[in-house]
């Protein structure tokens, strides 16, 4: 078995994770956006790292890196994303790659035989900041991208298609991507909680057991505009009022799915006319919806669509509701779960299992092969925040890991 040393190993995570931390489009926040030439110069570095672990490195359509170690056809994928929200933290993504660096570089310095080969992948665009998609790039290797997102366009109008030409790609070439399902054995993804559950029972790692689906909805609700001092509050149709109690109904239908971790978000939502003396006439909001069952999401959207239809009809206005986004419920693969937690457990630690509310690209792969992700202890459960800080010990545990768990797969 190889020999471990967590603290070195999360040492040189934590420098590999600094380096890619100072690339960034702002000066003074962490903002690293898919196709853009942050992007550009972040792969440059991973690609670095992957020659200098003895991984061989190509590049596909979608700018996924992929360091690849051993002839075999069959592969366990490793990998995690490069891309970034707005005034990130500096772990979401890039530790997910470093780790399967560190993790791939003892086998192909030693060149191991092993009975797979190992491709280490580095996606671009998972976060969906620049364009109105996400996880373009897992699709894309998983064999499901859907070619209506090249058409997506970014804040400033440049569409997906546009800005892969402009970053040396062609869209022809995304069906190369792909891997063939009988050439994926497994795919796994090392990526911070994002969450307090392991900080609170004071565990450093933990065996993500499924991952939780998504429905993502636009709401438009139109009303009348009128004066603000002159209409009289019975007489009103006012859009933003409307689009107010939908939200108070969201949150009583997902209040009702407790034991589904069910969970719904009005994360944004538009006014117009937008002044402070005109009653709106209409307002667009966002929903979004998750839990770890894809039937009783769909029924809670069902539920909300209902509660806006009996809203909109009592107070006088109209609306429409737009799914933007819909990925199902992922089950991670018990017999990789079991996995992680035995090498877990080699190291001294308790393997708490727990589910993820966050999207992940393992949720797309899982369509593509047997999938699994392993949780590093995040300080205060804190995310997509510049506060977001994982320790040296922590991530060097969590590497450590992840060769254990490759000498165990078969």
């Amino acid at each position: 078995m190889t020999s471990l040393d967590p603290e070195a190993l999360g040492a040189r995570a934590y420098a590999m994770i600094s380096e890619l931390a100072a690339i960034s489009a702002e000066p003074n926040r962490l903002v690293r956006l898919f196709l853009t030439p942050e992007h550009r110069r972040a792969a440059d570095v991973v690609a670095r790292w992957m020659h200098e672990a003895g991984l061989a490195v190509s590049e596909d359509a979608l700018g996924t890196l992929r360091g690849r170690f051993g002839m075999s056809r069959r592969r366990l994928l490793i990998g995690s994303h490069l891309d970034s929200v707005i005034d990130a933290g500096k772990y979401d993504g890039p530790l997910g790659v470093i780790a399967g660096i560190l993790a791939a570089e003892p086998f192909a310095r030693a060149k191991a035989k092993l009975p797979f080969g190992i491709d280490v992948l580095a996606f671009g665009d998972e976060e969906g900041s620049r364009f109105p998609a996400t996880m373009a790039s897992s699709s894309a290797c998983a064999g499901v991208f859907d070619q209506s997102t090249l058409s997506l366009a970014d804040a400033t109008g440049v569409t997906l298609a546009s800005a892969l030409r402009a970053y040396g790609k062609s869209p022809h070439d995304i069906a190369a991507a792909a891997y063939r399902p009988q050439d994926a054995a497994a795919y796994v993804e090392v990526h911070i909680e994002q969450g307090p559950v392991l900080e609170s029972k004071g565990e450093p790692l933990g065996v993500v057991t499924g991952i939780v689906g998504q429905t993502r909805l636009l709401v438009t609700v139109n009303g009348e505009a009128g004066h603000a001092g002159t209409v009289p509050m019975h007489l009103r149709r006012d859009a933003y009022a409307g689009a107010a109690e939908m939200a108070l109904a969201l949150e009583k239908i997902v209040r009702a799915h407790r034991d589904d971790a069910m969970v719904g978000t009005v994360g944004r939502i538009e006014v117009k006319p937008g002044a402070v003396n005109i009653i709106p006439s209409q307002a667009v909001f966002t929903v979004d919806l998750r839990s770890l069952t894809d039937r009783t999401r769909k029924f809670a959207a069902e539920r909300f669509e209902d509660e806006a239809r009996r809203i909109t009809t009592q107070r006088g206005l109209t609306y429409t509701v737009e799914t933007f986004h819909e990925i199902a419920t992922a089950e991670c693969a018990p017999v990789l779960q079991d996995l992680l937690a035995q090498s877990i457990s080699e190291l001294g630690h308790n393997p708490i299992r727990l589910p993820s509310g966050a999207g992940h690209d393992a949720q797309v792969m899982a369509g593509l092969c047997p999938s699994a992700m392993l949780f590093v202890r995040c300080r205060g459960g804190i995310s997509h925040n510049p506060a977001e800080f994982a320790s040296v010990s922590d991530m060097g545990l969590a590497i450590a890991a992840l060769i254990r768990f490759i000498e165990r797969f078969q």
